[in-house]
């Protein structure tokens, strides 16, 4: 069956079952290998994305559940030649190491940022503590989340919403 959503701001029609986990229709058909396979039971955050703005397990949902709606991958928050100001801040704190979580800790990230524009420190803890990062670099990604903060807080109104 053809499953038509829009993903990264691009409309995408892929013929899959509608039980396909959107992490393979992601991975394995749309070829956005960014978002990573972690445990599959939604509890370490690798595979999350955007779905219509908030924070969603890939891993687990089915693709049916995302149709006519908007899923933003870890591509479609910025470049390499124009990154987004988290990823910006990511590499400016040096907030990874392996990098494995990395996706779904900036996804994440973005939406809390793109709720709460000023957020404190325990807000930033809780809207990431659904993330296994092993490589403790948790006090680095936590500075580079504030550090976004205040970079998109200064930013022209229109980018601070930019995917």
């Amino acid at each position: 069956m053809d499953i038509a959503f829009k993903v990264n701001g691009e409309a995408r029609q892929v013929g899959v079952p509608q039980t396909a986990s959107l992490l393979e229709v992601l991975r394995n058909h749309l070829g956005l290998m960014g978002t990573r396979y972690g445990c599959g039971l939604e509890q370490c955050g690798c595979c999350m994305v955007l779905v219509d703005g908030e924070p969603a397990y890939a891993c687990t949902r089915e693709v049916g559940t995302v149709a006519g709606r908007n899923v933003t991958t870890i591509e479609g928050l910025g470049s390499q030649a124009k990154p987004h100001p988290l990823q910006q801040a990511f590499l400016d704190e040096q907030a990874g190491q392996c990098g494995y979580c990395l996706s779904g800790i900036l996804i994440s990230a973005k939406a809390l940022l793109d709720r709460t524009p000023n957020p404190t420190r325990a807000e930033v803890v809780a809207a990431l503590d659904k993330h296994l990062c092993r490589c403790g670099a948790h006090q680095r990604i936590l500075r580079a989340v504030e550090r976004a903060a205040v970079k998109l807080r200064n930013a022209p109104v229109g980018a601070r919403r930019a995917t």
